[in-house]
């Protein structure tokens, strides 16, 4: 498996498109948010807001990539990168969001796609990232520990129902284990 980060554009339109129609039709919830909140069916529109370069509405900058596997030319996931963390996300979003598209999960991308996110991570200057996932998300919690995350604390998330889990991954610390 040959997996690389790639930003929306023509030339991975098909693929895309193929992993929301798929995602879509199952009916759960989309993760990350930025790759569902708005229409893929519109690819240029889509490709061209899915990413924010100031902070607006409470929101900070961002990076979306998608993660091709390259071997099958088949997009398996995506990430979305906040450059930075407001009091919304320090407490329950994190620096990263990440999904694997349902066909493509329990075969380990997860832990190879958050490692591509945080050699991104690393670019943007990040030194300590935060993730966050759902206690029940034993999936996310694998990937986000195989990864360096060390867990800082949980809470109860009342808006949503769920206990969340909170883990800080040190960029420094897991570059000196490269």
């Amino acid at each position: 498996m040959d997996l690389i980060l790639v930003k929306a554009s023509n030339d991975y339109r098909r693929q895309i498109t193929d992993m929301m129609d798929e995602w879509t039709s199952t009916g759960e919830k989309i993760i990350p948010y930025a790759i569902r909140k708005n229409d893929y069916h519109d690819f240029d529109n889509y490709a061209k807001n899915l990413e924010l370069t100031e902070p607006k509405d409470g929101l900070v900058p961002d990076s979306t990539f998608f993660c091709l596997d390259a071997e099958r030319n088949i997009i398996v996931g995506a990430v979305n990168i906040r450059h930075y963390l407001n009091a919304n996300l320090l407490r329950a979003g994190g620096h990263i969001g990440d999904g694997v598209r349902p066909s493509e999960r329990r075969k380990g991308i997860a832990t190879k796609m958050i490692a591509l996110a945080l050699d991104e991570c690393a670019k943007l200057g990040i030194d300590r990232v935060l993730m966050v996932c759902d206690k029940d998300n034993i999936g996310s919690k694998k990937s986000i520990i195989n990864n360096g995350g060390v867990l800082e604390n949980e809470f109860f998330d009342e808006e949503y129902g769920t206990v969340v889990l909170r883990y800080w991954i040190d960029l420094k610390e897991r570059e000196g284990k490269k």
